[in-house]
């Protein structure tokens, strides 16, 4: 699941910089970004680490199945420096370790435990939020650049987090009927499609890794707590102070990110070859099978060159 949804968020991301900057809250971004090929194969391995954290929401904890999501930012780093060259700052390296180390303290206090069903009155309120969250992300749009990046990944983050607290008591139903005609899966569906577009909006506007933990950070707290609060969540007797601890080291971790991301998308600048021949460019950074990979990634534009 970590890692699916590393690698989706990294091909999303890729696609989402070379889609015309939305400055509108309108899913024709969604239908623009389908039209990459690197978007199509991000998505399907977002669809995967969904269906992964759907099942495992049946038995364990919003807190660690959230704080799991987040730690495939970890992923989505260490890709982005093996494949696109990114450069991470030292800060940047050591929140990632702290990311790592606050999943590991929440696997370890997390006690599996099924889901007790949301009543009418939550299903209400998380019909409210969607309709809260369209309403931000119509004005969160015009904001541009680092703020506009973090503001828009937190509303995403928000809906994805009310979309996880709907899959929780879902998961729990094995009646295929009563699955497929119960209100949550309508704004569970309603909810990622708002999360995904706003994610989209995020990532054209700044820091990949500023908009992802951005979205992380908003997305855990209120799913953990919603969790332990009203759907029967379970930590280890004796363990509270660690499954804390990890909460807390694995939130000031992603928060962290989002001050200390540097912008990843833009990897080098072209510069010509020789006068009277603009058109001829190389591309610094990328040698061998990485400006291969990023080229078909589109990251680096094919280039004609008269001597060929």
């Amino acid at each position: 699941m970590i890692v699916a949804y590393g690698v989706a968020n990294l091909l999303q991301s890729v696609a989402a910089t070379r889609t015309t900057v939305h400055h509108t809250f309108h899913p024709a971004l969604l239908l623009r970004l389908a039209s990459h090929r690197t978007y199509l194969v991000g998505l399907g391995c977002q669809l995967l680490g969904f269906v992964l954290a759907f099942l495992a929401r049946r038995d364990l904890p919003l807190f660690l199945v959230q704080a799991s999501v987040a730690a495939g930012l970890g992923v989505t780093a260490l890709l982005g420096v093996a494949v696109l060259r990114w450069r991470l700052p030292l800060a940047e390296v050591a929140l990632l370790a702290l990311l790592v180390l606050g999943v590991v303290a929440l696997v370890h206090s997390a006690r599996p435990a099924p889901a007790r069903p949301l009543g009418a009155a939550g299903v209400l309120t998380l019909a409210g939020v969607l309709v809260l969250i369209s309403v931000a992300g119509v004005f969160g749009v015009r904001l541009h650049g680092a703020p506009g990046s973090v503001a828009l990944g937190a509303l995403a983050g928000l809906a994805f987090s009310a979309a996880a607290v709907a899959a929780r008591p879902l998961a729990a139903i094995s009646a295929p009927d009563g699955l497929f005609t119960h209100p949550l899966l309508f704004l569970l569906i309603g909810h990622s499609l708002v999360g995904q577009l706003l994610l989209g909006l995020a990532m054209q506007r700044g820091s990949i890794t500023a908009a992802i933990a951005a979205m992380d950070a908003a997305g855990a707290m209120p799913a953990g707590t919603v969790g332990l609060l009203l759907l029967g969540d379970r930590i280890w007797p004796g363990r509270e102070w660690l499954a804390g601890l990890g909460f807390l080291v694995t939130l000031a971790a992603v928060i962290g990110l989002t001050r200390y991301a540097q912008p990843q998308h833009q990897p080098s600048a072209p510069r010509d070859l020789a006068v009277g021949h603009p058109r001829m460019a190389v591309f610094d950074g990328y040698s061998g099978p990485n400006r291969t990979i990023a080229k078909e990634m589109g990251v680096v534009r094919a280039v004609s060159d008269p001597a060929r």
